[in-house]
């Protein structure tokens, strides 16, 4: 098959993202992809790096182990902590509503992020910036401006990558050159216009790990508290999807007096990878489910639905977008 030039936009979702794991394991077998760049934010960011550092290190087989290793040594937090699926979803409730009452400044006074150990083991920096095997955009919100801040390969290090996943509920926020940030799904979660502006290739893949809708009203307390950070989460990235088809609805059938933007808008081939039925059968308590075999289900999801997608379109990759932006966001 001919090549095809793919960008990947991955949202963050906590745990959810292993997911993303499973999407990226099956892409990977499809040899006449070529990945260009990744946009992600959080758990988005950490597969983008995970897969970049594996690309480094062995193309195909080594962004495959990468993810692996990451996803596994994320599961061994629960080493001596094993609980039933619906206990510890329970507790992990009870943890969250904590946090709602008391800030990371007050009971985690020492800072402790288990991330921090696992990016530093997972990735060499240095390597990879020197590398820089593709381009990473990844995503963090500052604190005082509330803008979107966009990490690029050359710059990346454990901090970078650990303020793309800096929930404020949980976390002190990252300091990196006397700036502050919290997680980048505040601001683009994840962000398209850098895949647009900056990769070869107009075929953009975005991995979405929130349902794009809810058909039920939230009642209870608890369900309106996940759907109102559930939107927060969204909302920016409905607003650049917003944006870009109303651009594409404006030009289209235009071909002379287009700007840049506007040319690069209405070359551009959406292609939109989510599963929807799953995402919304689990609740955001599982956002911190870090069980060995809840991960692997996810991963094994991912796999699944990329199969499927694939069998369903991948002839059309290179050639026109598979989902209709302007029905979905405009």
């Amino acid at each position: 098959m001919k090549s095809v030039k793919l960008s990947l936009a991955l949202q963050g979702g906590g745990a959810h993202g292993a997911f993303t794991w499973g999407v990226l394991n099956r892409l990977l077998e499809e040899p006449w992809l070529k990945i260009t760049g990744i946009s992600g934010a959080s758990a988005g960011a950490m597969n983008a790096v995970m897969f970049a550092e594996g690309w480094r290190k062995d193309k195909h087989a080594g962004a495959k182990q990468q993810l692996a290793d990451f996803w596994y040594k994320v599961a061994e937090q629960n080493v001596g902590f094993e609980l039933p699926g619906e206990l510890k979803t329970s507790v992990t409730k009870w943890w969250l509503s904590a946090f709602q009452f008391l800030s990371p400044y007050d009971i985690n006074l020492l800072d402790i992020n288990p991330l921090r150990d696992i990016v530093d083991e997972q990735v060499d920096f240095k390597a990879l910036q020197k590398a820089n095997p593709l381009p990473l955009y990844i995503a963090a919100t500052e604190v005082s401006t509330g803008k979107l801040a966009l990490f690029n390969t050359p710059e990346l290090t454990t901090d970078h990558l650990l303020a793309s996943a800096c929930l404020p509920n949980v976390y002190k926020a990252i300091e990196i050159q006397g700036k502050h940030y919290w997680d980048g799904g505040y601001a683009g979660n994840p962000a398209i216009f850098p895949l647009m502006n900056e990769c070869a290739g107009d075929d953009v893949m975005i991995v979405l790990l929130q349902p794009l809708l809810r058909e039920e009203v939230p009642k209870s307390s608890d369900d309106i508290s996940d759907r109102i950070t559930e939107i927060s989460f969204h909302s920016n990235f409905m607003r650049e999807m917003h944006a870009i088809a109303s651009v594409k609805r404006l030009v289209s059938g235009k071909r002379f007096l287009l700007g840049k933007v506007e040319r690069q808008i209405k070359q551009l081939r959406t292609h939109l990878l989510t599963n929807g039925e799953l995402l919304s059968s689990l609740n955001s308590a599982t956002k911190y489910d870090n069980r060995k075999n809840f991960l692997e289900c996810l991963r094994d999801e991912g796999e699944q639905t990329t199969d499927k997608w694939l069998a369903e379109n991948a002839d059309k990759l290179g050639r026109q977008a598979t989902c209709d932006i302007q029905a979905m966001f405009d």
